[in-house]
Parts: structure tokens; sequence; C-alpha cells
């Protein structure tokens, strides 16, 4: 079973991304997928969590993900507040929005760490909520890069299932250009 962990601020997407991404699993065959958000305030800019598991079979743990295999951090000053690292299991995948290096990260010498400048991406794109760049459908991009549970492809179909026409075209192809871009270290 995969285990995902999203870091983020209300209104970037972090919890439409969990959804997306199982979604996604499920279009690629997976049988057990679960999303579901933890948040406190509900506003905008809140700190926000999603957790999404994929698994071949049925999923019966109803809990928040404690070890993920994998976090994702939408929005970068998250890592000045939050350990991101908690509970990660050894050989995990932290996900970042960021133009560092991944090098750069002080955990790199105990994960794998990807890079992606979504923002970058979705402010050229111009995939703006409320002036604010939108950072999941990059990130889900990215996602699909460092992971054989889901395709590029079928990250894509949700996207545009999700929003149709010029904007689900739009964000398929941040989706698209992120997977081309992420870094990794090892």
């Amino acid at each position: 079973m995969l285990e995902v962990r999203f870091h983020g601020r209300g209104g970037q997407g972090a919890v439409t991304a969990a959804n997306l991404l199982a979604a996604a699993a499920l279009r690629d065959g997976k049988k057990g997928v679960q999303a579901f958000p933890h948040f406190g305030g509900e506003r905008r800019g809140a700190p926000v969590a999603s957790f999404v598991r994929i698994a071949e079979d049925e999923v019966r743990l109803r809990s928040r993900i404690y070890h993920p295999d994998i976090v994702v951090v939408l929005d970068r000053q998250t890592l000045e507040s939050t350990d991101v690292t908690v509970g990660v299991k050894e050989g995990g995948t932290i996900i970042i929005n960021s133009r560092k290096k991944p090098e750069e990260f002080e955990f790199s010498d105990r994960f794998r760490v990807a890079v992606v400048d979504a923002a970058g991406i979705s402010i050229a794109r111009g995939l703006l909520v409320s002036g604010i760049p939108a950072l999941n459908t990059p990130m889900l991009g990215a996602i699909a890069k460092m992971t054989d549970q889901v395709t590029l492809e079928s990250v894509q179909e949700v996207i545009r299932q999700q929003w149709k026409g010029a904007a689900g075209e739009a964000n398929a192809a941040a989706a698209k250009e992120a997977y081309d871009k992420v870094e990794v270290n090892r």
C-alpha cells in the first residue's frame, strides 16, 4: 500500500489534489483508494493536510496517515513551521514545490527529495485562483513521476474531468510540465 501525506494551506488545492490522485489510481486499476483531509479553521491560508492511500485491494484501515511513503509539500513556507519528515518511512520521498535543488534541503541525506517549481509553472500558465497560483495540478504531475502507482495519463485525464475545456487542458499541461521538470537527489 502506498500512503501519501500532503501539506499546504487552505486554497492551494491540497484536498483537491488528494481526491484527484485517488481518482487517477482508480483509473489505473487500483481497487483500494482513500482520500481525506485534515484541517482546523476552515479558511484560506490556514494549514491543511490531506491523505491518500492506494492499494491493489480494498483498504480497511480508517485512520490518518502517520508513516507516509511520500510527503508532498505544496507550500514551501510549511517547511519553516512544520517538520514534514515526521513519520516518513525509511527510504521515503518528499516532493517539494521549490526552486531549490534537492540537495539544499537538510533532510536530503535521509530521504529521496524531489523538487519542482509548481508555483512558477502555474504562474506562467495563468493558473491562478484569487491571485494565488494553483499548486495542486503541477504537483500531481510530480507525484506521477515519483511513483509507479499512477500514470501521468490518468492524472491528466482526471484533471480534464475536474475542469472542462481550456482550464482542464491548461491544468493537464501544467501536470505534464512538472512531470518533465522534476529534479531528484537520488
